[in-house]
């Protein structure tokens, strides 16, 4: 169904299959990223479960509960630039920028164009 991700690699790790209520748009916008940005890349927070979620101190209006959010995780500075670039022309809009990950999502009922550190 896509080109370079299983939807195995968004589950919940305590909801196995879940990553299968992923939203469509955001996997297949992760498919265009992934082409132009050139590497491998890795899912470490998809869709959660509301019990998963507060396990890890999620926020209770979090997009991963609804499927329209990802965490990927980035090795350094040059390639958080590449990526951010990458997840821009695949038509991403909201983004969280942290240490070692960039959270991205497609919310519809937020805000657009916006950039946060977490």
């Amino acid at each position: 169904m896509y080109k370079y991700f299983k939807l195995s690699e968004f589950d919940s790790p305590d909801q196995p299959g879940s990553g299968e209520m992923m939203e469509h748009e955001v996997v297949q916008a992760l498919d265009i990223a992934r082409d132009i940005y050139g590497f491998p890349i890795i899912v470490t927070s998809g869709f959660r479960s509301v019990a998963h979620n507060k396990a890890i101190g999620g926020s209770r209006k979090s997009s991963h509960l609804l499927g329209y959010a990802v965490d990927i995780a980035v090795p350094n500075s040059r390639r958080r630039f590449l990526l951010m670039e990458a997840l821009l022309d695949a038509g991403f809009t909201r983004f969280g920028i942290g240490e070692d990950f960039i959270h991205v999502d497609m919310d519809p009922q937020k805000d657009p164009n916006v950039i946060w550190t977490v």
